[in-house]
């Protein structure tokens, strides 16, 4: 089995803690510091991307935030913290959240030009691995362990969600999504599924295709989703409230980090040994791109022009134009 890089969310999913975590004992002793501004930083580890109105924000290790109008020049920013951030998610052109270790929320209000620190708990020695906001004001923010919290003021106040579904295990959750209906998902180790379809007062778990552990999950038409994982699995689903997932031939046992649903017919998931795959999935086949060789991939982003690929070697454009 191919072992995933991805510090935060795959270190993880192993039962391991970061070695740069401070204890909870030493904790109170530690105040975040701001993240070191590099000249090389979009050639280091970079564990989310996300597209916003034209351009695109990625975030990784050391609390690095970077942007881009084109996805191939990158213009760093400052961040008042240097934890690895794991994952950025926007809900406009102006508003957006970033999460990592340290249980580290950052908030945008001006497209990621400038970040406010909104939390930051060492102590509890659990990294936040992905953020999801449905409008300016409510969000949620799973990671390790069954940690998920929940904000309804725009993240001024995080409180943590507690439901029997999530409590018992305590496993990883390592993405969540909204649907084309508004039901949320969420995906996690153990190839665990949670559902709610009410704007997250309530969860359910699903009926799950696989038992190895999933790390990503995009919206596919109204009610339905593609979701990746260990092995190199992927599955979609037109209706996640009926089930019915069928599998997709991915023809590799590389695990997938991330996945995107572009069009009915058309999606793209990235991960192990820098494999990039377009799928169909309405016939459920796929065929492989090429991408920047060396290294693995943790997340991507489609934008107007160009795809860019995130992780262990920085951020990379691939041309969405013919002949580019």
């Amino acid at each position: 089995m191919a072992m995933p890089f991805r510090i935060a969310r795959l270190v993880a999913a192993a039962g391991l803690l970061l070695a740069g975590m401070v204890t909870a004992a030493a904790a109170p002793s530690y105040a975040p510091r701001p993240a070191m501004m590099a000249p090389r930083a979009a050639s280091s580890l970079m564990l989310d991307v996300a597209a916003v109105e034209g351009r695109f924000v990625a975030v990784g290790e050391r609390g690095q935030i970077l942007r881009s109008i084109d996805g191939k020049t990158w213009t760093q920013v400052p961040v008042p913290v240097r934890a690895a951030l794991t994952a950025v998610s926007f809900v406009d052109a102006r508003h957006g959240w970033a999460v990592g270790h340290d249980a580290v929320i950052l908030a945008t209000r001006d497209g990621g030009a400038s970040w406010n620190l909104q939390s930051y708990e060492p102590a509890l020695e659990k990294p936040l691995l992905d953020v999801l906001f449905t409008d300016t004001r409510n969000g949620f923010a799973v990671g390790a362990f069954g940690l998920f919290l929940r904000t309804v003021d725009g993240g001024d106040n995080w409180q943590a969600v507690h439901t029997a579904v999530i409590d018992d295990e305590e496993l990883n959750l390592h993405a969540v999504v909204r649907l084309g209906n508004g039901d949320l998902l969420i995906v996690g180790e153990q190839g665990r599924l949670l559902l709610s379809t009410d704007v997250g007062r309530s969860w359910t778990k699903l009926r799950s295709p696989v038992e190895s552990t999933l790390f990503g999950a995009s919206a596919y038409g109204r009610g339905g989703a593609l979701i990746c994982g260990l092995q190199g699995q992927a599955w979609v689903s037109g209706a996640v409230r009926d089930g019915g997932w069928r599998p997709i031939k991915t023809g590799t046992r590389h695990a997938f980090h991330a996945c995107t649903v572009s069009g009915r017919d058309r999606a793209l998931l990235a991960g192990a040994q820098g494999i990039v795959l377009l799928a169909d999935p309405v016939r459920r086949d796929s065929k492989r791109l090429k991408a920047p060789a060396g290294g693995a991939w943790s997340a991507m982003a489609i934008g107007t022009t160009a795809l860019v690929l995130a992780g262990e070697r920085g951020v990379h454009a691939i041309s969405l134009v013919p002949g580019r």
